[in-house]
């Protein structure tokens, strides 16, 4: 295994100087483009390629302006409409010293979009930056950072997202699609509460369901909390036909009512929620409402990988979570893909 270094405490480039990075590298970039991976084995590839080649993409850094480049050019090779987003935000540093300060940073974020024939549209969403330390005390206990890969958290839910819009993209929809991965949403909400704000009346009206992926492979099992506060009915058979499925197919998910608000192990989910969308949160963990993702072990002794340099990374994983990254990518869309199918229209014969 690898050893990660301590964080150094750098402060990003401004975005005119990221900018430039990032056209300096987009030959390299381009060169680096996986090939398209094995149907069975696509959504892992892509945790690995973005684990691997965009570590530390912290908000606001060189390597989440990269990370979105190439999620946006992925998405538009698929056939979608696919932009970049960028917005400005704040977050706030605490020292050592028990001053804080805050600081700025412009985040970028990833739209695409495929119409379908009538007006609705599913919204899936997956936030594509890496913990950002907040305090003298993460950069001392080696949270976040310039080392972190982030594979649970969230190369996960982005190699999944990724499978998904792969297999929506040539087939005619009924009912529309976007796929959205979000900066910012580390360890706050920043990105989602920025794309809330910014749809238009009528895309709320449009938007029939909101799913959120995020750290699918450091938890015990699968997750799935749910709103059941929307008012939409259609919801609860939602999360019904998901639990059969998971049992007819032998996969260990939890069911769960209500989405977490804890600050510690927020979700992009909670403002979907809060505004009254029907919102299904998919990652892994164990029973409750707890930040835990597992029981602590020896090789866990958190309970948890999410944030952590020395144990969120490829190396370590593949160790301690042997063949996990694999089967949670194939159980997630063996959930995933028939329902996001059904719900678009994409499974009915074109005739």
């Amino acid at each position: 295994m690898f050893h990660l270094g301590r964080i150094t405490r750098t402060r990003f480039v401004g975005h005119s100087k990221r900018a430039r990075l990032v056209l300096g590298l987009s030959g390299l970039l381009t060169v680096c483009l996986p090939a398209f991976a094995a149907p069975d084995h696509y959504a892992q590839e892509q945790m690995r390629y973005i684990a691997t080649y965009f570590p530390g993409r912290m908000a606001g850094s060189p390597a989440e302006l990269m990370a979105a480049e190439y999620l946006q050019r992925r998405l538009a090779q698929m056939g979608y409409q696919s932009n970049l987003r960028t917005f400005n935000t704040r977050y706030q540093f605490h020292g050592s010293d028990g001053k804080a300060d805050w600081r700025k940073i412009s985040a970028t974020s990833v739209i695409a979009a495929k119409a379908g024939a009538t007006g609705g549209e599913i919204l899936v969403i997956a936030h594509s930056d890496t913990f950002m330390p907040r305090s003298d005390g993460d950069l001392n206990n080696n949270l976040g950072g310039l080392t972190l890969q982030g594979v649970d958290d969230n190369a996960s839910g982005l190699g999944v997202m990724l499978d998904l819009a792969r297999r929506l993209g040539p087939v005619p929809l009924a009912v529309g699609v976007r796929f959205v991965a979000l900066s910012a949403g580390e360890p706050e909400t920043l990105g989602a509460e920025d794309y809330l704000q910014r749809m238009t009346p009528q895309e709320k009206r449009n938007t029939l369901l909101v799913i959120n992926l995020d750290s699918l492979i450091g938890g015990e099992k699968l997750r799935v909390d749910y709103s059941p506060d929307s008012g939409d009915s259609r919801l609860l058979g939602l999360v019904k036909d998901l639990g059969t499925r998971a049992r007819q197919a032998g996969i260990p998910l939890i069911l769960n009512t209500g989405i977490r608000a804890a600050a510690e192990c927020s979700t992009d989910a909670l403002p979907f929620a809060k505004a009254g969308f029907a919102v299904l949160d998919v990652g892994s963990g164990i029973a409750g409402n707890r930040c835990r993702e597992r029981n602590v072990s020896r090789n866990f002794p958190h309970g948890m990988v999410r944030y952590q340099s020395p144990l969120d990374n490829l190396t370590y994983l593949d160790r301690h979570l042997t063949g996990q990254m694999d089967k949670r990518a194939r159980d997630s869309l063996a959930l995933l893909g028939p329902m996001l199918e059904r719900l678009t229209g994409a499974d009915k014969p074109k005739g």
